[in-house]
């Protein structure tokens, strides 16, 4: 068998330099090609060198770990996430057959995973498409009724009844929660209409608000939420909305 090559991807140079030592005493057949700690510069290399099997961290500032796979036009190797995430994020990834490990990196989950990926390999079985990947974790926010927001610190996951409304901003998506904070995404609002529940309703081209913290209706062309906040709705929408309140 050809000797199989490796890609680490990971911001924090510490968790770098443990995870490639970890990977090349356990695995001293994998060839690491290259290590990263700037998601940018892992996808120009990955774009003209795939490796067999990338080790791809989620949390990460500009770019996360999601928005990296996005930007791919094609996966080809296996991925194995680097991740810190609660226990439901991680059921996640164990439904949908994806490998991970979790920081701290254990030497027993490491070889697992790993074994698991040259397997998959091996049996020439196909990675997944960067769009399944994707959608493993939108579909369980689905069920669970959780919004998955990248933010420039990884990803949060918000429960849909805590959003008031969704607003497009320069290419970008705000976000207005009960709490009167809001999040900033670099989600357009388009990918965030997809994930939202029946509960919400888009009444413009840059505004998705939520039903149920509906207050009223302003003639002259606005939707009023419980907390005050007025959001225009186009003309073409407002009979649909009304209709859903007879």
């Amino acid at each position: 068998m050809k000797t199989l090559t490796a890609i680490l991807v990971d911001d924090e140079i510490s968790a770098l330099k443990g995870l490639r030592s970890k990977v090349e005493k356990l695995f001293p057949h994998l060839n690491i090609l290259e290590t990263f700690q700037q998601p940018e510069k892992a996808i120009e290399f990955i774009k003209n060198s795939p490796p067999d099997i990338l080790f791809l961290d989620i949390q990460m500032p500009r770019i996360n770990g999601f928005e990296l796979l996005e930007q791919l036009d094609s996966i080809s190797f296996q991925i194995i996430f680097v991740t810190a995430y609660s226990e439901y994020a991680i059921q996640a990834f164990k439904e949908s057959a994806v490998d991970y490990i979790l920081k701290p990196v254990d030497n027993n989950e490491l070889s697992n995973a790993v074994e698991k990926a040259i397997e998959r390999i091996e049996s020439s079985e196909e990675g997944k498409s960067h769009q399944e990947l994707i959608e493993i974790m939108r579909e369980t926010m689905e069920k669970s009724q959780k919004l998955v927001v990248p933010t420039s610190k990884g990803l949060s996951f918000i429960p849909q009844r805590e959003v008031y409304h969704l607003e497009g901003y320069e290419g970008y998506t705000k976000i207005h929660l009960v709490s009167n904070t809001e999040i900033l995404s670099s989600y357009s609002l388009g990918k965030f209409e997809k994930m939202l529940g029946k509960l919400f309703f888009k009444c413009h081209k840059s505004h998705i608000v939520n039903l149920e913290l509906v207050r009223s209706f302003e003639n002259e062309g606005y939707i009023v939420l419980e907390n005050g906040s007025r959001v225009p709705i186009s003309k073409t929408h407002r009979k649909t909305f009304l209709d859903l309140f007879n």
